[in-house]
């Protein structure tokens, strides 16, 4: 590859680029290790700040001038490394060729997503129990599709962003914010009080989505992997509600689930506009 197409590397200077099996101690909790394409550009394009570290193939160097660009500017050490490296630095075989470390982005308390909110029409999902990376990644890829206000994580979830879950959520996971809740009756009184009505998503039981009044300012309940939602708990919220089907299969899982959810809402959210 000429040299002119291949930024110089600022592997190897300073302390800032150690080998890619060496993180600094100190700053590993901090850091998430991202792989993907689109994951990557996204964080890139909204905080390239937060990158501390880039491991690339080399045929992925066209694709990736301006994120190498950045790196030389601000001495944010990136190496060229073969597909076996790659391999084990994502832990997947699915890295599409650039894997980078990153600061992970803490999730804001309630109060603060509430006080910045616009208004105005507005949807978020409490996932409720939802621990499957994969998953997590395809709802987050549905929530940034549809405009989603925010994720809802309960105080007591231990649910965090992946480099999986990143990864299939395909730039998601930098275009829609994660929020921490407090104890569930005081978070259920702050979502109320900034006219938000809940809806718990059951598999059966729940009034049919598709005839259903959506409130505009709605946040979906969704419940755990194969458990579904707690019924004491959807008996406490505002709305509850099914999708229906053919009868086919039992259900849809969980981020199928989400994905009809939120087309629903935006269009209904569009036509009253």
């Amino acid at each position: 590859m000429p040299a002119m197409n291949r930024p110089p590397s600022p592997y190897g200077r300073g302390p800032r680029t150690p080998r890619p099996d060496a993180a600094p101690a100190a700053e590993a909790r901090d850091e998430l290790r991202v792989y993907g394409l689109n994951a990557i550009r996204a964080v890139f394009a909204r905080r390239p700040e937060a990158i501390r570290k880039v491991y690339l193939a080399e045929a992925r160097i066209p694709a990736l001038q301006p994120l190498l660009k950045w790196c030389v500017a601000h001495r944010v050490g990136y190496r060229v490394v073969e597909e076996g490296d790659l391999q084990k630095l994502a832990s997947s075989s699915h890295h599409e060729g650039v894997v980078a470390d990153v600061l992970r982005e803490p999730p804001m308390p309630l109060s603060t997503w509430l006080r910045d909110l616009p208004a105005g029409p507005q949807c978020a999902l409490w996932l409720d129990g939802v621990g499957n990376p994969h998953n997590f990644g395809a709802i987050l890829r549905s929530a940034a599709h549809f405009g989603v206000g925010a994720i809802l994580l309960p105080k007591e979830a231990t649910l965090t962003l992946s480099g999986a879950a990143a990864r299939v959520a395909e730039g998601g996971a930098e275009a829609v914010p994660l929020v921490r809740l407090g104890r569930a009756d005081n978070s259920i009184a702050q979502l109320h009080g900034a006219g938000f009505r809940l809806a718990a998503t059951l598999v059966e039981g729940g009034d049919d989505l598709f005839e259903a009044e959506l409130p505009p300012r709605l946040v979906y309940v969704m419940g755990a992997e194969g458990g579904g939602m707690d019924r004491t708990f959807a008996q406490n919220l505002d709305l509850r509600l099914s999708i229906p089907g053919s009868g086919a299969v039992e259900s849809l899982n969980v981020a199928s689930a989400t994905a009809v959810l939120l087309a629903e809402w935006r269009r209904r959210a569009r036509s009253a506009l």
